[in-house]
Parts: C-alpha cells; structure tokens; sequence
C-alpha cells in the first residue's frame, strides 16, 4: 500500500503533507528529526492518512493536497479543523 498522509506540528499547530509506502517508519523520521521540513516543527501527530494500491494515485493525491486549493480545504473541514 502507498499512503497520503497529514500531520499537524504541536508546536506551532501547522500542518505537512506527505506520502509514503511505510507510514509507520515515515512517521517516525518526522518525530526523530531525520526530514528537514518538519525538524524544527517537533512534535507531530498523523492526523489523518488515505491509503491506496498505486504509488502514483498517493502522489496524485500529496500534490492536490499540496496545491492548497479546494481538496486541501475540503479535507481540513471534513477533519473539522478550519
């Protein structure tokens, strides 16, 4: 499985977008500090994550998300978080 994922800073309270194969590992890279994008951000949650069978479909996903446009807000409110 290829993963889309959200995770949110509990330190300024922003959010990052990513994707994966190992959500489980990635996840861990975020919070030991190994992705420099989110570093200084520690500590995250996953606050959501969308699971799919093609890595090409997760990625799709990742940059609709990333373009901050009407998916990226749909999803926030879904999660009821703007």
């Amino acid at each position: 499985m290829f993963y889309t994922y959200l995770l949110q800073s509990q330190k300024d309270d922003k959010f990052y977008i990513g994707s994966t194969v190992d959500l489980k590992r990635r996840f861990g890279e975020h919070n030991d500090g190994k992705v420099n994008s989110t570093r200084n951000r520690r500590p995250l949650k996953l606050i959501y994550y969308e699971a799919y069978s093609l890595e090409s479909l997760a990625r799709e996903r990742e940059q609709k998300l990333k373009d901050f446009g009407s998916a990226y807000y749909a999803l926030l409110k879904r999660l009821k978080l703007k």
